[in-house]
This record gives structure tokens, C-alpha cells and sequence, in this order.
């Protein structure tokens, strides 16, 4: 096995723990203002802490997925972090503000007691948890359906040409999962009227997510796909529709991993889809750029393996253990009185 392919599926698997993990603290910051509205102003800001908690010891370690898929693809292939970001660059500009604007929403809500101070900041957490998966979906869509390349490896588009029929599908149909996934993982990590209540809400969304992702998946196998990515998007399809089954019976933990194994299918079909691409060319007489064409010396890739070697498991087994830690449920009755600002 080369170690082109070695980096190119560890890449994969960056963005698969990126989606699954972020994925579901994205839904949480999203439906604020629908599970979050109680029966009162007190109720109403006791739900929203009660959500905001459920995902504060995991939000910033999620976003750690996402940094490391960029600095890979960096020091792995430079010409298609390159190509990306010169032909993304407004939008994941726009993706890094909202993400800067929602982590600032997190970390600031609960330092002053005000009304006015904390609805402007859920109003960050809510817009930057919306932006970010529909625009991080266009993006990798984009990658799949190819950009317009010469044969110079230049992007030669606009932001015009990134906002397509397609990629604005697969934008919306991110958005539905990590909605769905949010839901699902609230009624884990919940207990009282909100996890109900996000029970009944992942069934709906988990519908429209179903029908946006089987479309999805159908447009990208028939136009860009394989037989390898037509089994991946099987899974994907076979496991929601598992994960939102398991929800209407109250199996939280296995309708947890349906959408988890969902996220992780499209992210393998993406990357199925590609290969040996990882930007396709859509113009005629262009280059597309390929993992061979794109990659580092060999020598820079050999030492980023001895050194993934190393670390991979250390980030794991912590990851892995902060959630052990995390595990227990928390409800309304577990938030304390705001503190008065003196």
C-alpha cells in the first residue's frame, strides 16, 4: 500500500470523525430555539443550559477533527489544499467566521445574567450552527463534482461556480443530518420534557434527511460514483433509516450510532467517488489533481505516518475517554440559579 492511499484514507477519516463528532453539536446549537422553548422565561432558559450543557465538554474538541483534516491535507498534498482554498476561500472564510462567532456564543452566554446579552448570543451559536455544516457540505460536494482546473492546476471559477444545484443539495442535505443527529444524540444525553420532545423531533427531521440524502446519494452514484460507492450509500441509507427506527422505539444508543454510521457512510462514498482524484477536473482539456500528482515527497510522507503512528492513539483513547467521563444525563432540575452579576 502506498503511502499516497495511506494518507488520502486517513484524510477520509478525519473528516468522517469531524462530521460524525461536530455533526451532532452542530444540531444541538441549532435547535435552540425549537427544544429549548419552555413554558416560561425561567423554564425557556433552564432548557437552553440544559442543551448548551450536554454539548460543553465536547464542542471544542470536535472542532480539533476539522483543524487536523486541514493541516493533513496541508502537509499530505499541498496542491490540493491549495487548489481547495483558493477556490473555496470566501466560503470557508465564511465557514471560519461562523465558527469563531458561535464559539464565542458558547463561551460568553453565561457570563452575564441579561436576557438581551444572552439572545444575542444564542442568536451566534444558532447562525454559526446552521452556516458551518450547510457551507462545509457545499464545499465537499463540490470536491466530488470537480472544479473547473487548467491544465496549470489553476482554478479558473468564481464563487458563482461553487453554488450549484448539486453541491447546494449536498450543503442542505448536512445541514438535516447533523440536525437529525443532534436531536438523537439530546435524547442521550437529556432526561424530562426535552428528550421527549427531541425523540418526536429527530423522527420528523430524520424524514426529510432520509429524503435529501437518498437523493443526494443517487444524483452522486449515477453522475460521479462507483461500485464501491453505491455499497457505501447503501449503508448510509440502510443505517438512518436503522437509526430512526430504533428512535421511535426508544433505543437512543443504537439510533445514536444509525445517524453516527449514516455521517460516515456519505463521508466514504465521497471519498470512494474520488478516488485517485481528490479534485476532478471540469474542464475540457484541464488536469484534474490526483493524489499522486498533489502530494508531498515521499520522505515528508513517511514521517507523517511515523508520527500519526504515535499520536493516533494517544487522541484517541482521550477522546474516547472524555465521553466515558461525560456519560450521564442532565435535566432542568440539575441547572443552578444564574449567579447576579455584582
Amino acid at each position: 500500500m502506498d503511502l499516497q492511499l495511506i494518507w488520502f484514507v486517513l484524510i477520509g477519516i478525519l473528516w468522517t470523525a469531524y462530521l460524525v463528532l461536530e455533526g451532532f453539536d452542530f444540531g444541538v446549537g441549532a435547535l435552540l430555539p425549537v427544544l429549548g422553548r419552555g413554558s416560561g422565561p425561567d423554564d425557556t432558559e433552564r432548557r437552553k443550559r440544559v442543551m448548551l450543557t450536554s454539548i460543553g465538554p465536547f464542542w471544542d474538541g470536535n472542532e480539533v477533527w476539522l483543524l487536523t483534516a486541514g493541516g493533513a491535507t496541508f502537509a499530505a498534498f499541498p496542491e490540493w489544499y491549495a487548489t481547495m482554498f483558493s477556490a473555496m476561500y470566501l466560503p470557508l472564510l465564511v465557514v471560519l467566521v461562523a465558527l469563531i462567532v458561535r464559539n464565542m456564543g458558547l463561551d460568553y452566554r453565561g457570563k452575564r445574567d441579561d436576557d438581551r446579552w444572552r439572545a444575542r448570543w444564542d442568536a451566534a451559536i444558532i447562525g454559526g450552527s446552521i452556516v458551518a455544516p450547510l457551507l462545509v457540505g457545499v464545499a465537499l460536494t463540490n470536491l466530488v463534482r470537480g472544479l473547473p482546473i487548467d491544465k496549470n492546476l489553476e482554478f479558473t471559477g468564481t464563487v458563482l461556480t461553487l453554488l450549484n444545484p448539486f453541491s447546494l443539495l449536498g450543503g442542505v442535505t448536512v445541514l438535516a443530518l447533523a440536525l437529525t443527529h443532534g436531536a438523537i444524540f439530546l435524547t442521550l444525553k437529556t432526561d424530562g420534557a426535552i428528550r421527549a420532545e427531541a425523540r418526536e423531533l429527530a423522527t420528523r427531521l430524520g424524514v426529510v434527511a432520509a429524503a435529501l440524502g437518498l437523493l443526494l446519494l443517487v444524483w452522486l452514484n449515477v453522475a460521479y460514483g462507483t461500485g464501491a460507492s453505491s455499497i457505501a450509500s447503501a449503508v448510509a441509507v440502510v443505517a438512518l433509516l436503522g437509526g430512526l427506527a430504533a428512535n421511535r422505539t426508544g433505543r437512543e444508543r443504537l439510533a445514536f450510532v444509525g445517524t453516527a454510521l449514516t455521517f460516515a457512510m456519505v463521508v466514504v462514498t465521497y471519498f470512494l467517488s474520488l478516488w485517485p482524484d481528490v479534485i476532478p477536473t471540469t474542464l475540457a482539456g484541464g488536469a484534474s489533481l490526483t493524489v499522486h500528482n498533489a502530494s508531498s515527497s515521499q520522505l515528508t510522507l513517511q514521517i507523517m505516518t511515523g508520527a500519526a503512528v504515535v499520536m493516533t492513539p494517544v487522541v484517541l483513547v482521550y477522546t474516547a475517554w472524555t465521553y466515558w467521563v461525560f456519560r450521564k444525563r442532565i435535566a432542568v432540575h440539575h441547572i443552578p440559579d444564574p449567579v447576579p452579576v455584582r
